[in-house]
């Protein structure tokens, strides 16, 4: 039986490599620390790894609750420690009195600097707080070329993992009955919007299923997909339960408050 069969055809690229990771571990008798994984991935490298003897695998992404971490593979005879996942802290100082400065901002002016989105983990903001979580490896970097984010003057102040700001995301269950698991059906019924007005949101790039973009309004949404719509918020699709006697998907979707 293939291991790719249990995976989107999307996503038989990044399996490759997680096998790729496994192999090092295994045969260099050292750890493989990986760039900043969404959980999406981190769900993929679990279940790969598995109930490995051989090779274990860790997340670290700065503290317990961000969702963005760096994954560790390991021989099972090696103990990790948090330096082992070469993570930086950076809290954002700028004129709070005078500018707003929002996540999508600082991910665009981290996105400018050439960076790969998997070089940094979660931006955390908090009122007037801004914080980074960056691979140390390019810290440096980072400290020295982001001294804006859109008009305002920034400074960088690096911290330790200890002041990493703390944000409890709420979440809402509810239960409802869709005609078809296309992306444009769910994203409908989840948001409380019409087809006619989540098409143009999908077609436009707005939409994201497992933090990877999707464009294609027929694109075939799956139990414990998390799905983001810009402006409207997130929700995840945690249960489809089966079809109703008038052939509808009785499904259970998540939904941040």
């Amino acid at each position: 039986m293939s291991i790719y069969q249990h995976f989107r055809p999307e996503e038989h690229a990044f399996i490759d490599h997680v096998l790729e990771w496994k192999e090092y571990a295994l045969h260099s008798y050292s750890p493989k620390l990986t760039d900043f994984l969404d959980p999406r991935e981190q769900q993929i490298v679990t279940s790969i790894i598995g109930s490995s003897t051989d090779v274990v695998v860790q997340f670290f992404g700065g503290a317990d609750y961000v969702e963005r971490k760096r994954a560790l593979l390991y021989p099972s005879y090696y103990t990790p420690e948090t330096d082992d996942y070469s993570i930086k802290l950076f809290e954002i100082d700028y004129p709070h009195k005078f500018v707003n400065i929002e996540h999508p901002q600082v991910l665009g002016s981290l996105m400018s600097l050439g960076l790969k989105r998997s070089k940094f983990g979660d931006i955390l903001a908090e009122e007037q707080q801004i914080q980074i979580i960056v691979a140390k490896e390019v810290a440096d970097y980072i400290l020295m070329n982001l001294q804006s984010i859109g008009k305002a003057k920034i400074k960088l102040i690096e911290k330790d993992l200890s002041a990493i700001i703390h944000i409890a995301e709420s979440w809402k269950e509810e239960s409802c009955t869709v005609s078809s698991m296309r992306l444009d059906v769910i994203v409908a019924e989840a948001f409380n919007l019409s087809r006619s007005k989540a098409s143009p949101l999908i077609n436009a790039g707005l939409v994201k299923v497992n933090w990877k973009k999707v464009e294609e309004t027929a694109f075939e949404c799956q139990e414990g997909d998390m799905i983001s719509v810009r402006g409207y918020g997130r929700c995840k699709l945690t249960t489809i339960e089966g079809k109703t006697k008038r052939d509808k998907w009785r499904i259970k979707v998540t939904k941040s408050k």
